[in-house]
């Protein structure tokens, strides 16, 4: 289980029990993020994935939200044998905008984070909260639980979020998909305004084979701010795994 740019494990405190299937969870801090440390050698994406890799079971189905979902992707690209599935909560191969690639954050909303964090890391954080819960139906609260977890975690190390905004702005893993075998679940949130919901429409070209839902009234965080509707979709597949 892998959380997003500037979060930490305490995300998943709030998912509905059931949503696992009753299959052990496994938690892991992305670098720099939590308790995880941030070596200078952890400089990109793949190694990234090499350190989550290092620290996750032989085998797993692998949940990763955002960033993480990235990550994850990643992890199943250079260890197919290890990733028994994978579910992709709000991710995308591509984050940022480009001439083929509409559904997605403009360059210049990312270019502002990376501003910010060099003046002010604790005000970043708090506009990228914001940012995810923005346009869901129960913004309010969902805000209000993002803020208490962060807060349950040491303070993320300012060069891994500045590293991990370079990933979200230049990493395309569109072009990698049709390598990843395993069955994978994308979910969507109708509201999202980071990874916007036509996102499952481009999925379902490159990956012909992957299950694509989209939570309705959900933004950035449906397993915060809709979370028996994200439980339920979840527990479905990691169920149709042992079938």
């Amino acid at each position: 289980m892998l959380h997003g740019w500037g979060m930490n494990t305490a995300v998943w405190n709030h998912c509905p029990p059931d949503a696992w299937g009753g299959l052990s969870q496994h938690r892991i801090e992305l670098p720099g993020h939590g308790h995880s440390p941030f070596p200078p050698a952890l400089d990109s994406l793949w190694r990234w994935a090499d350190a989550c890799l290092e620290a996750a079971p032989e085998q797993a189905a692998w949940l990763g939200w955002s960033l993480g979902g990235l990550i994850a992707l990643a992890a199943a690209l250079r260890a197919p044998k290890r990733v028994t599935g994978l579910i992709l909560l709000t991710a995308t191969p591509r984050f940022v905008q480009a001439a083929d690639w509409t559904p997605a954050m403009p360059e210049t909303t990312l270019d502002q984070f990376h501003a910010g964090l060099t003046a002010d890391p604790t005000a970043t954080l708090a506009r990228f909260l914001a940012l995810q819960v923005r346009g869901s139906t129960s913004a309010r609260e969902t805000l209000r639980t993002l803020r208490d977890e962060l807060a349950s975690r040491p303070e993320p190390d300012p060069s891994a979020l500045a590293l991990g905004l370079n990933l979200l702005r230049d990493e395309d893993l569109r072009g990698r998909l049709p390598d990843i075998r395993c069955p994978a679940l994308w979910l969507f949130g109708s509201h999202d305004t980071l990874v916007p919901a036509r996102v499952a429409e481009r999925i379902e070209l490159l990956m012909p084979n992957a299950q694509t839902r989209i939570i309705a009234g959900a933004a950035h965080a449906p397993h915060l701010s809709h979370p028996d509707a994200t439980a339920q979709a979840i527990s479905a597949f990691l169920a149709g795994l042992d079938a």
